[in-house]
Formats: C-alpha cells, sequence, structure tokens
C-alpha cells in the first residue's frame, strides 16, 4: 500500500511537495533534491510527517 508523504525543503522549511511511497520498499525517510519556488532554486528536500 502506498502512503501519501510531504517533502519539506531544508532550507525554507516551506513544504513543496506531496508524493507517495511504498513504506514496506522504503521504510526510512526519504531525501531528494527538488526545486523550490521560494528559494528559487534547487534544494534538498526532506519527508516530514
Amino acid at each position: 500500500m502506498r502512503t501519501r508523504i510531504t517533502l519539506a525543503c531544508t532550507e525554507c522549511k516551506q513544504r513543496n511537495y506531496n508524493v507517495t511511497k511504498e513504506k514496506k520498499n522504503h521504510p526510512d525517510r526519504m531525501e531528494t533534491k527538488k526545486y523550490c519556488p521560494f528559494c528559487k532554486a534547487h534544494t534538498l528536500h526532506k519527508e516530514t510527517k
């Protein structure tokens, strides 16, 4: 079952993206580089609660 997660920018702490992931295959928190429209740059985004 895929669960919805929210990705937040590590620079400005804005929650920019809603994505889904398979918790059985990836139990740890997700981190990815994505574009932040508030910072106007590609920054690291981490999974939030």
